[in-house]
């Protein structure tokens, strides 16, 4: 891509290694409320994100992934974060893409903005700010950001105060990665953690930036990537949350620039939707809800592995966590947890594992997640869980 329009830039670019990612999915109703399915129109929107390693130059990357026309992105920034909807003095730069500040993205497509001079520090929260002239409809989303999203009226893009951003939500908006290279400690590859809820975050401080990711980024040298979707499946895809697994592991994790193993903990929402019907929690979040054996179930990893080795990408399977208690146990659902632990633990398969049940069962009675490590429903780990969680990874990488 051409950087002769853009003064920010530097030349020439080494190889790229994805700081920050978050795995695309369908503009739909969430837990709190979002902005995905009304879109925006002649509107700025400023999103905060932490990135996981250190370079001198950054770019971003846009998926339009289930828009249905073209997208017109009218301008872009990123600058570094100063809290809130706020950047750093002097810190904004203009991004280009292919030399230009507007970019059109097909549906269905994405794009990378070209290379701007922005050195970073590892665990430095940057701000990308994309601002809409036209209509964009239903916008490509990521629901559960934990962190504070801003909106504007009008084209707020070199807003430093951030003063014109009057509207948050806890949602990402088109924004899929953010890239760095010139920086030290991305040789030995990013690490990229791929599930449903808890790899996502929920149970943390939110605006904290205490998920599992982030635990994990602060005890190694290498980047750290989230591919979680709050609900998603293994083997189904799920309106709200996100296609299955084995369908979206390539995009979400084997495509990421830089990316050199992958983690998986998937599978409770596979077994515990289907347990929590049965009990009478009738809500929409629990479907699709087939009864998935472990079998099955193990098949799905099977196929997860198969795609990793393809690329060359080692593979860490970690043990499901423990969930009596939630309104995802029952005596069917215990069976099969168990049987799947046993065999991420037993069989070979996966590169290695990492034992997360185990770690967080409570004395006692193991099949439930410790005190200490709840965040209340007896499934998601809260802000010490996930520091737990990243200490015993981090042993496995």
């Amino acid at each position: 891509m051409s950087n002769l329009s853009n003064p920010d830039v530097s030349h020439p670019v080494g190889s790229w290694v994805a700081a920050w990612i978050a795995a695309p999915q369908l503009p739909s109703t969430g837990f709190t409320p979002n902005w995905s399915q009304q879109g925006f129109t002649r509107q700025s929107v400023r999103q905060v994100v932490r990135v996981s390693a250190p370079g001198q130059d950054v770019r971003i990357r846009l998926s339009h992934a289930y828009g249905t026309a073209p997208l017109r992105i009218t301008g872009a920034t990123v600058a570094r974060s100063a809290g809130g909807a706020a950047v750093a003095p002097g810190s904004v730069r203009r991004l280009t893409f292919d030399g230009a500040r507007s970019v059109e993205i097909p549906a269905r497509g994405g794009a990378a903005s070209d290379a701007a001079r922005l050195p970073l520090a590892k665990g430095e929260s940057v701000t990308v700010t994309l601002y809409f002239e036209g209509t964009t409809g239903p916008a490509t989303f990521h629901a559960q950001g934990f962190t504070d999203t801003y909106r504007a009226e009008g084209d707020a893009l070199d807003s430093v105060s951030g003063a014109e951003f009057l509207d948050r939500t806890e949602s990402w908006y088109y924004l899929s990665g953010v890239d760095v290279s010139g920086g030290p400690g991305a040789d030995a590859g990013a690490v990229a953690l791929f599930g449903d809820s808890i790899t996502d975050g929920f149970g943390s401080t939110p605006g904290a930036d205490r998920r599992w990711s982030d635990a994990l980024a602060e005890r190694v040298a290498r980047p750290v990537l989230n591919a979680g979707i709050g609900g998603n499946l293994v083997l189904n895809d799920s309106a709200w949350y996100g296609e299955r697994g084995t369908a979206r592991f390539a995009r979400d994790v084997l495509d990421q620039p830089g990316v050199a193993t992958a983690v998986v903990l998937q599978g409770l929402n596979d077994i515990g939707f289907s347990e929590a019907h049965a009990q009478g929690y009738d809500r929409p979040t629990f479907h699709p809800a087939p009864v998935v054996d472990a079998r099955q179930l193990v098949e799905g990893h099977r196929e997860l592995i198969r795609q990793a080795r393809a690329r060359g990408v080692r593979v860490v399977g970690a043990t499901l966590l423990p969930l009596k208690g939630s309104d995802h146990w029952g005596p069917r659902a215990a069976g099969v947890v168990a049987e799947v632990n046993r065999w991420i633990r037993t069989s070979g398969e996966y590169d290695a594992y990492v034992d997360l049940d185990k770690a967080l069962g409570a004395k006692g009675d193991p099949a439930r997640i410790a005190g200490r490590y709840d965040s209340g429903d007896a499934l998601h780990p809260n802000d010490a869980g996930y520091v737990r969680m990243a200490e015993e990874l981090a042993e496995v990488l």
